[in-house]
């Protein structure tokens, strides 16, 4: 679908990593309210070591950059996040495929998680690093940023709303009531892990290929192997042959250490020089 293409009132499909996503949150969402039923203080400290504790990170607790997004605080938290998920991830998820899109979501998560903990170690906003976030809201936040960049102007039905609105204009208000909600009082950091999430997902479109993290990650490793690998064949090749000077035998390697034989190599050819030892 083309960039501008006025967006129709068919529901976007479920996708495979969308719909695994939103199964994952609902699956943990309605496991801690039967946990909160029958064991109220067994849920209150699961939430304190899974959610985003700014603290508790830096005292190891390093899996809270992640798991937090799966933890909600309420039921209209969980199914705003999730509407959000299924109408825009899912255009996200059909363009770039599905490894491209999860490697963006939880880069867009992890972004919001370190800038919550960065935050809250400032004392701005008057957040401390005793502050708990949950939520799947900085993910969120960068799909949004991504789908008002990617697809700024696509119009979007808003219901209630009796008129179309363009996605960037959509997503330009959210940022911003984002942003008024950071310096008041009830906003907390949950609006900074919002505005974090938006951040990471502006760096992700600009700075990172179009390829994506896990590609380019692949294609240097595989060069500093090679390169490792070529290293130590040229070194081996070396010690070979001072080795066999031992014997008064001479081998020969190549730049790449490669063997080349016992014999002298053979000499550069100079101009006017054929291969042969005779011209016609």
């Amino acid at each position: 679908m083309p960039r501008g293409y006025t967006m129709s009132l068919a529901f976007p499909p479920f996708t495979r990593w969308v719909k695994r996503l939103i199964l994952a949150n609902a699956i943990v969402f309605f496991a801690l309210v039967l946990l909160r039923a029958f064991a109220d203080t067994a849920y209150y400290e699961l939430v304190r070591d899974l959610g985003l504790l700014p603290a508790a990170v830096l005292s190891g607790y390093v899996w809270q950059l992640i798991t937090y997004a799966f933890l909600h605080s309420g039921l209209f938290h969980l199914l705003f996040n999730m509407l959000a998920l299924w109408m825009f991830g899912s255009q996200l998820e059909s363009d770039w495929g599905g490894r491209r899109f999860l490697e963006f979501f939880f880069f867009c998560v992890l972004g919001a998680a370190l800038c919550t903990v960065g935050v809250a170690y400032t004392g701005f906003l008057g957040v401390t690093p005793r502050t708990l976030t949950v939520g799947s809201s900085g993910g969120i936040y960068g799909i949004l940023v991504a789908f008002g960049i990617l697809y700024g102007d696509r119009e979007l039905f808003l219901f209630p709303l009796p008129f179309t609105i363009k996605a960037k204009y959509v997503v330009i208000g959210l940022i911003f009531i984002a942003l008024v909600g950071a310096f008041q009082d009830a906003g907390g950091i949950a609006n900074v892990a919002h505005l974090g999430g938006a951040l990471f997902g502006f760096i992700y479109l600009k700075a990172i290929p179009r390829r994506g993290l896990a590609f380019v990650s692949s294609e240097r490793y595989f060069g500093l192997r090679n390169a490792y690998y070529r290293w130590k064949r040229r070194r081996a090749a070396r010690k070979f042959e001072v080795y066999m000077r031992k014997y008064d035998r001479e081998v020969y390697f190549d730049e790449y250490g490669n063997y080349r034989g016992s014999e002298q190599p053979p000499k550069e050819k100079k101009n006017g020089e054929s291969k042969s030892g005779w011209v016609n």
